[in-house]
């Protein structure tokens, strides 16, 4: 699991390669990953944008904004955990993802928090060493 803490939100990743979803001979690699937001501080927060980076080991790159996390703009209370999975697709058969979720607090301030880059590693990656 992947983790990192930005404003006393701690944000964690579990990636999971899905064999049964891809296709090799397709170039088509398919991931789920959990994302745990735990708000550690003393105030409610509640998530309002996502921004993704994506990019695999041959360099293609994409970047996924939108409201929100999976169609919901959870709201945190102090000591609380969202948590959800979606989904990333590449064409390659590994990649790194990291990103940010802007939150907001009651009193309208907003600020990001960060996501940890985590590795999108498929058994169908054959590294060799120099």
């Amino acid at each position: 699991m992947y983790e990192q803490t930005t404003r006393n939100v701690v944000v964690r990743v579990e990636p999971d390669f899905l064999a049964d979803q891809s296709s090799p001979a397709d170039d088509r690699y398919i991931w789920a990953y959990t994302v745990e937001i735990e708000n550690k501080g003393s105030e409610d927060l509640q998530v309002m944008e996502r921004f993704w980076r994506i990019a695999d080991r041959d360099g293609q790159v994409q970047e996924v904004r939108g409201d929100g996390v999976v169609g919901e703009k959870p709201v945190l209370k102090p000591g609380e955990t969202f948590r959800y999975t979606s989904g990333a697709p590449l064409s390659a058969p590994s990649g790194i993802m990291l990103g940010t979720y802007q939150v907001e607090n009651k009193q309208g301030e907003r600020f990001d928090v960060d996501i940890p880059a985590f590795s999108l590693d498929s058994p169908f990656d054959h590294r060799t060493i120099n």
